[in-house]
């Protein structure tokens, strides 16, 4: 997975709005803005890290995210039922897990992940002109020994324009009903957890000089022997 992809959880919350639509391809659409793709690596590895230690002490996931997409970018992820008919777009998401949820679900023996409803205010190009679109999507995950094994969407709520909010509102009830992505979406997040956070984010130990071993002692002499006494000494 590239270093540029947004982390899973991120990705469930900025793109399940646009969920034939993920992709890693960079972005250049509606001039991407100066530091996404900084924030998104910093997430990346605070969740890994998280993934990998699997501790409940410390820090919940919280991160501040915008990501940007071409419409060629987007155009790559058009199914028989669901098209990208618009240009290009831009979401940008608050995120705000609990550490104990997260943690439980990756390993526990089957756990139900219910991610708090997140809110998507996405821009997006229709006809020349920029659009405004919010989605609030409440992701469901099915873990099972640290594999995820179903996911719905769960799209709450979406506002916008009429044709916009018809194609979201399809490719996400597509997926819930008939699982229309749900093989690409179960591939990425396990991916996610089991590929890329170990390869890109091992595990550091922390590492000090180790002591030099004490040079072996080198064996006794053995003491001269006593010269033998005289006879009639």
């Amino acid at each position: 997975m590239s270093r540029s992809r947004v982390p899973v959880m991120a990705r469930l919350l900025l793109l399940l709005a646009f969920p034939a639509f993920a992709s890693t391809t960079p972005a250049r659409a509606l001039d991407e803005q100066a530091g996404e793709k900084k924030a998104i690596d910093a997430c990346d590895k605070r969740l890994c890290t998280m993934l990998q230690q699997k501790t409940l002490t410390g820090e919940d996931l919280k991160c501040a995210l915008s990501k940007t997409w071409t419409k060629s970018t987007l155009k790559q992820g058009d199914q028989r039922d669901v098209q990208w008919m618009f240009g290009d777009a831009r979401c940008s998401v608050h995120i705000d897990i609990s550490r104990e949820k997260i943690i439980g679900a990756v390993t526990g023996k089957q756990v139900k992940f219910w991610v708090p409803p997140h809110t998507a205010n996405c821009l997006v190009e229709q006809d020349g002109q920029v659009k405004t679109v919010t989605a609030t999507v409440a992701p469901k995950i099915v873990f099972k020994d640290g594999r995820a094994e179903k996911i719905w969407i769960n799209l709450l709520q979406v506002d916008g324009p009429t044709a916009i909010k018809a194609t979201l509102v399809t490719a996400a009830q597509l997926n819930d009903t008939i699982g229309l992505f749900h093989r690409a979406m179960l591939k990425s997040v396990n991916g996610y957890i089991h590929k890329h956070c170990p390869r890109d984010y091992p595990l550091t130990h922390a590492t000090t000089a180790a002591a030099p071993k004490p040079a072996a002692a080198k064996p006794a002499k053995p003491a001269a022997p006593a010269a033998p006494k005289k006879e009639g000494g």
